[in-house]
C-alpha cells in the first residue's frame, strides 16, 4: 500500500471519512520534505507542466468553471476513490479558486452537505478557497449522485 499524505503537511485536507487530499498552487514549489503524489489532477486553462507521476488535465480556466462538467464529475469521482489508498493532489495555478472548488466537490462526495462544503474547505484547507460566486453556486448544486 502507498504511504498516504502526512495530515500536517501544507495543503493536505482531511475529508470527514479520513481520506487525505492535497490541494496546491502550482506557482509554489513542491514541499521539499513531502513525498510526490501518485496521481495529480491539474485544473488549468492550458496543459499542465510535465510531472513524473500519473496526471490528468481538467480544462478549467482561471476564475471560471470546468469546461466539461461531466468530465469534471468523472475526474473528481476518480480522485475521491483513489484518495483512499493513494497520494492524490489537486492543483491549479494559485491553489484557491479552482482547487478549492474541486476540494469542496470532494467534500460533497464524502458526505458534507453541498451548502456547507465551501465552509468546510475554508475551515480545513484555505480560508480564501472558492473565490467566485459562480464557483460557490457550482458547489451548492453539486450532488453525490
Amino acid at each position: 500500500m502507498t504511504e498516504l499524505w502526512n495530515p500536517s503537511s501544507a495543503g493536505v485536507m482531511r475529508l470527514p471519512s479520513g481520506r487525505l487530499v492535497r490541494g496546491r498552487g502550482l506557482r509554489r514549489p513542491l514541499p521539499a520534505d513531502d513525498p510526490a503524489p501518485t496521481f495529480g489532477v491539474y485544473l488549468l486553462g492550458k496543459p499542465p507542466p510535465q510531472v513524473p507521476w500519473e496526471k490528468h488535465w481538467l480544462q478549467w480556466p482561471d476564475f471560471r468553471l470546468p469546461a466539461d462538467r461531466a468530465e469534471a464529475r468523472a475526474v473528481l469521482t476518480e480522485v475521491w476513490w483513489r484518495s483512499r489508498t493513494e497520494r492524490v493532489e489537486v492543483a491549479c495555478h494559485g491553489g484557491r479558486g479552482r482547487t478549492g472548488t474541486a476540494l469542496a466537490c470532494l467534500a460533497v462526495f464524502d458526505g458534507v452537505p453541498p451548502g456547507e462544503a465551501v465552509g468546510y474547505v475554508r475551515a480545513h484547507y484555505d480560508r480564501h478557497a472558492v473565490e467566485t460566486p459562480w464557483q460557490r453556486r457550482y458547489v451548492r448544486r453539486f450532488t453525490r449522485a
